[in-house]
């Protein structure tokens, strides 16, 4: 059919499919699918002599050549891509993508991250765009941006797996950045988040109790500190000292050994938790029980 052949391009017909029959560009896509990436290059750039308007050419070698290392020259193609006229705004928003891809491997991130904006302006619901702001975020510990780009994201593809997980890394972080910065409130607040959004982000549980034990809170500690334990029981050694320390605190330090057993009766695999029980009963005067205690766990953990 003759609109899928040609295309009208600054006042002339192009042949799409004049391209696909040199033997170059078909000698590129081969080498491309073989892994031979320097091959692919150069081929596909005799193929971008022949037709240098080919757009999608220009942009697959622009790619290619990012990923081998030479930045410089796929930034060239992809700024050159850019001062075409009539670019359509899907075709508009993917150079800039890849420009801003260009931008992250080359170290320019205030760079990168203007690019990536502009995608978003040019097609909001660009995956990829978001997915490369939130990792830039990430890498410069901009977690609040982080966040919004991921659950922008979220929202666009809520059936992905993963998204939570995310999620609660960020409001932790974010919890930690406001609790160095001495706003207590604002790291309380991001601490239970981080939990909210996902309830197996174990050190969420960790900073909420220390910063609650902060506070003189002690009891609210150990309650968190507890929550973790349960949430994310392969994860509850985070937590076995500060509760031994919490419940002394709190003058009830027999509810240690509660604890630790009612683990240990849950999870029998729980190497940690004997280890830190043994100690805690030699400690008060009982070495026979502590020995005990070992040999129980020598099976788990033979090291």
């Amino acid at each position: 059919i003759s609109w899928e052949r040609y295309k009208l391009r600054d006042g002339r017909w192009i042949d799409r499919r004049r391209l696909r029959q040199t033997p170059h560009y078909m000698l590129g896509l081969t080498f491309l699918v073989q892994g031979d990436v320097d091959e692919a290059i150069e081929a596909l750039t005799h193929a971008s002599n022949t037709d240098a308007d080919a757009l999608e050419l220009q942009l697959i070698l622009g790619n290619l050549l990012r990923e081998k290392g030479q930045v410089a020259r796929a930034i060239t193609i992809h700024q050159s891509l850019l001062q075409r006229p009539r670019l359509t705004q899907i075709e508009h928003a993917y150079i800039l993508l890849c420009l801003g891809l260009d931008y992250r491997h080359a170290g320019f991130i205030d760079r990168a991250i203007e690019a990536l904006t502009q995608v978003r302006a040019l097609d909001p619901g660009n995956r990829h765009a978001l997915l490369h702001l939130q990792k830039l975020y990430e890498e410069q510990h901009q977690w609040a941006d982080a966040l919004r780009a991921r659950e922008t994201l979220m929202s666009l593809q809520p059936e992905r797996s993963g998204g939570s997980e995310i999620a609660g890394f960020l409001h932790n972080e974010i919890g930690r950045e406001a609790r160095s910065a001495g706003d207590l409130p604002a790291a309380t607040r991001a601490f239970s988040s981080a939990i909210d959004a996902d309830a197996r982000t174990a050190p969420a549980y960790v900073n909420l109790g220390d910063l609650r034990e902060q506070q003189g809170n002690v009891a609210g500690a150990v309650e968190a500190w507890e929550a973790l334990a349960r949430a994310v029981p392969a994860r509850a050694s985070l937590v076995t000292e500060r509760l031994e320390r919490g419940y002394r605190a709190l003058g009830q330090p027999t509810r240690f050994t509660d604890y630790c057993r009612r683990v240990i009766a849950e999870h029998p695999q729980d190497w940690r938790t004997r280890l830190a029980l043994a100690r805690h009963v030699a400690a008060a005067g009982s070495p026979d029980d502590a020995f005990g205690l070992l040999l129980e766990a020598l099976p788990h953990n033979p090291h």
